[in-house]
């Protein structure tokens, strides 16, 4: 894959890149900077990628594994549900939700947000996340179910 049609496809995986990080990460910052981080080091690596139809669960597993050095790196817990959402949060638009995909945690957050907000296959999360893909259908029921719990009221996760 050459330079240019590598630009070219990241450019329209921006917004997924973006809004997966956020599900992650939380501030905006923070999102954008492991964005860029994992689009350069996919980049420095593209000439790896055997097949590029992977090119966006590949550049997707390096964001992941991007994010989460991002968190061991901030050496803190999870960011307070009472945090001041930004604006630019996109990850979805109801407050409510918002809220309570924050209090999930990420085992079942990533899976939830990658299926149901973005559109991916319970194979593409399975090679993104490096999972089973029966351990990410388990994942998505019991994350939907919490989820379900969390927005009726509950305070269970």
């Amino acid at each position: 894959m050459n330079d240019q049609e590598y630009i070219r496809r990241v450019r329209a995986l921006e917004g997924r890149l973006y809004r997966v990080a956020q599900a992650m990460l939380w501030r905006q910052e923070d999102s954008l900077d492991a964005v860029q981080e994992a689009v350069f080091r996919g980049w420095l690596k593209k000439d790896q990628l055997n097949n590029p139809d992977r090119l966006e669960p590949w550049l997707m597993s390096i964001l992941v594994n991007e994010c989460r050095s991002a968190i061991r790196r901030r050496r803190r817990g999870p960011l307070p549900l009472d945090v001041e959402i930004a604006q630019e949060d996109r990850l979805c638009e109801d407050l409510q939700l918002r809220l309570a995909l924050r209090r999930l945690p990420e085992k079942y957050r990533l899976p939830l947000v990658l299926h149901h907000l973005e559109g991916y296959s319970i194979k593409e999360i399975a090679l993104t996340l490096k999972l089973p893909p029966g351990l990410v259908t388990s994942r998505l029921h019991q994350a939907r179910r919490a989820l379900r719990e969390l927005l009726d009221g509950g305070d269970r996760v």
